[in-house]
């Protein structure tokens, strides 16, 4: 826990913690059952059911008998992964805020990075410390804590990443804010959300899920993949399916975000500028036409749709 205290943060009062948990400055004390900071106080209504839902069927779970070499495998099958790996640092400090059973933050503890997973989700969250745990990864840490009275240090990290949470928060635009915050001065944070255009086609699946009761539910290439994984299964049909909360965005309307919390756009994945072939994730795209950038969401529904319809937003925050 000492080499991870400095990167923590009173919930209460936002003052920094002692390695023990105890607050420097409101003297508040937090305990880590299961070796896992609780650094959570009571939320909303909507942030709760949130947690509830994700505490019945963490998302997205391992595959029974997982080993790291596997995990990593199956990460670098992502070129959007492998991209991220090779533009961070390799004594970054990162946090992974919304990080459910913590595959990306196992995937990124290589070399010398210090690794913080935080979700709401204490089910999740035990996933992946036992799986860090069975690994043999000492360098990642998973804390329970809302990202709207966060237990994470303002100003810390080196990159910030959150993919597929702050479309299930009541108030993205606002939890973008708090997210926002946890980068130092010119660090990076990398943001996926559900795309307005590209989850079109998840929708219709969903409509169709819906009024058969979910006995039919076509052309869902995850669902078929995980026929022999039942559990994981379960998890993306309800994360895709049947979420009680769920927001969609435009680039145009992220960017926005980005410029109210002076972080400055870098680009977006896939590329929003057509026939971008850049490897370079965390450089400026060549350009950011506003029209180019909505034909390039309208192709999206064809290239993201098959598997809900996430994109990614990277900026540098000023």
């Amino acid at each position: 826990m000492a080499r991870f205290h400095e990167l923590l943060a009173c919930p209460v009062c936002a003052e920094q913690l002692a390695a023990d948990l105890t607050c420097h400055g409101c003297g508040a004390s937090f305990d880590a059952p299961d070796g896992i900071p609780n650094l959570r106080l009571a939320g909303d209504a909507r942030t709760d059911a949130v947690r509830r839902f994700y505490e019945r069927t963490p998302f997205p779970g391992y595959p029974p008998r997982d080993t790291l070499q596997a995990l990593r495998a199956r990460a670098e099958r992502s070129p959007f992964a492998r991209l991220l790996d090779e533009a961070i640092a390799s004594d970054a400090r990162i946090a992974d805020v919304g990080c459910g059973t913590g595959q990306m933050c196992l995937f990124l503890a290589r070399a010398g990075r210090v690794v913080i997973g935080a979700d709401v989700t204490r089910a999740s969250l035990r996933l992946g410390a036992s799986a860090a745990g069975r690994f043999g990864l000492d360098r990642v840490l998973f804390v329970e804590t809302d990202l709207q009275r966060c237990g994470l240090a303002a100003s810390a990290f080196d990159v910030v990443f959150s993919s597929g949470m702050l479309h299930h928060t009541a108030d993205p635009r606002r939890s973008f804010a708090y997210l926002a915050r946890l980068a130092r001065p010119g660090g990076t944070i990398v943001l996926g959300v559900y795309n307005a255009f590209a989850r079109i086609p998840l929708r219709l699946r969903r409509a169709i899920a819906r009024l058969s009761g979910f006995r039919v539910i076509p052309f869902d290439p995850v669902l078929r993949d995980r026929c022999h994984e039942p559990a994981r299964r379960e998890a993306w049909l309800r994360d895709q399916y049947q979420h009680p909360e769920e927001h969609r965005h435009t680039l145009v309307e992220v960017q926005a975000w980005f410029k109210e919390n002076d972080v400055t756009y870098l680009r977006a994945y896939p590329s929003a500028v057509l026939g971008d072939e850049s490897k370079e994730l965390f450089a400026e795209a060549a350009d950011d036409w506003r029209i180019e950038g909505w034909l390039a969401q309208l192709g999206w529904m064809s290239t993201l749709g098959h598997e809900g319809g996430l994109f990614f937003t990277i900026g540098r925050h000023r």
